[in-house]
């Protein structure tokens, strides 16, 4: 069985070491395609951790993908020189940091509003929990778009843009590169950059899941009552996830913003809230691999079915919309999943469960951190 799994694990890297490189030869748009949907990854872990493992509905998490889409643009482009006469004396080009400073601000900072919006919702649960992050994502964005005055903070509607592009070691993945004599594109190092964050966060993710902290958490997932009647610290425990689930909404927004070269409040609306849920349910609450699988469904199938609605499109004359068009079939997607899947394509075995303590050991303290 471990020979079998290793063979596994060596012919899945070799697929996704090549793929790039097959797919760039038909156009760089199928592997921006692949870029985008390593960067939902990334937000449907992080959300997973908050939603999958300590069961709190968060419909505002779109709000930490753009504090660290903004902290990247900031602190990555020439806006800061251009708006603060004081900056601009001490960095006349702005400030340009590295990446390897960009990454744990944006963590740091995106972590420090999740647990700034955990505070106050700690006693809500269900709809009223939802109803709330809901309005804290809403309330982000709406910042977004108006702090461009008195104090142009943000450039308000009209977003940042000259954002650095991201540099390891003088190696400028903006930029194609030639190895070997064969060319590799800059979207295409790109996505290696993001595999690698999200094997590390799915390393991680994985690591929290099996610790006494995720045990934890699912503990207060299945009934919060008795998690903390057996001892349990419930409040911080709600407030790690939370601050936990922002980082990865805050490393993932720094990526983008460095992979697009320019932000804007429209790409932090309450729909992209809604989806990011959405891959979650779809995937598998709590299951990392289906949580991986509903991103890269929801992620991808709206590019594929561009090609779809086009031909519909035209059999009705164009009276049709094929952005509406494109919506429907979607949502028709998702309905259809649901009826003959409601627990999800690849839902956890032990989701719904009660847990399994160690053998040999007390189950209360197996959980209680």
């Amino acid at each position: 069985m471990k020979s079998r799994k290793i063979t596994t694990f060596l012919i899945a890297a070799v697929v996704l070491i090549v793929l790039p490189l097959i797919l760039q030869q038909g156009g760089n748009a199928w592997v921006r395609i692949l870029d985008m949907a390593l960067l939902y990854v990334l937000l449907a872990l992080g959300l997973n951790i908050v939603v999958g493992y300590a069961g709190l509905l968060d419909l505002g998490y779109v709000a930490f993908f753009a504090v660290g889409a903004y902290l990247a643009a900031l602190l990555g482009s020439p806006h800061l020189a251009e708006a603060f006469p004081s900056i601009a004396a001490a960095f006349p080009n702005g400030l340009h940091l590295p990446i390897w400073a960009i990454i744990p601000v944006s963590a740091g900072v995106a972590g420090l509003f999740g647990v700034l919006l955990g505070a106050p919702t700690l006693k809500l649960r269900g709809d009223y929990l939802a109803i709330v992050t809901l309005g804290f994502g809403e309330i982000i964005r709406v910042f977004l778009n108006n702090l461009d005055r008195p104090i142009n903070l943000t450039n308000g509607p009209k977003g940042i843009n000259q954002i650095d592009s991201i540099k390891f070691f003088g190696l400028d993945l903006g930029q194609s590169h030639t190895l070997l004599g064969f060319e590799i594109s800059s979207v295409s190092m790109y996505y290696y950059l993001f595999l690698g964050l999200v094997i590390v966060s799915v390393v991680i993710c994985h690591r929290l899941e099996n610790s006494r902290i995720g045990r934890a958490w699912m503990a207060i997932r299945e009934d919060e009552i008795a998690a903390k009647a057996m001892g349990i610290n419930t409040r911080n425990m709600k407030l790690l996830a939370f601050g936990m689930g922002a980082t990865f909404g805050g490393v993932s927004g720094a990526m983008f913003a460095s992979f697009q070269g320019f932000v804007s409040p429209e790409s932090f609306s309450l729909m992209e809230s809604v989806m990011i849920v959405a891959m979650v349910v779809l995937g598998g609450i709590g299951h990392l691999p289906g949580v991986i699988l509903g991103a890269l469904l929801l992620a991808a199938l709206p590019e594929v079915l561009r090609y779809l609605a086009g031909p519909l499109q035209a059999m009705t004359d164009g009276r049709l919309d094929s952005a509406i068009l494109r919506q429907l079939l979607i949502a028709l997607a998702m309905i259809t999943v649901m009826l003959m899947r409601p627990r999800g394509l690849w839902p956890s075995p032990e989701h719904g469960k009660s847990l399994n303590p160690t053998p040999g050991k007390d189950p209360i303290q197996s959980i209680n951190p």
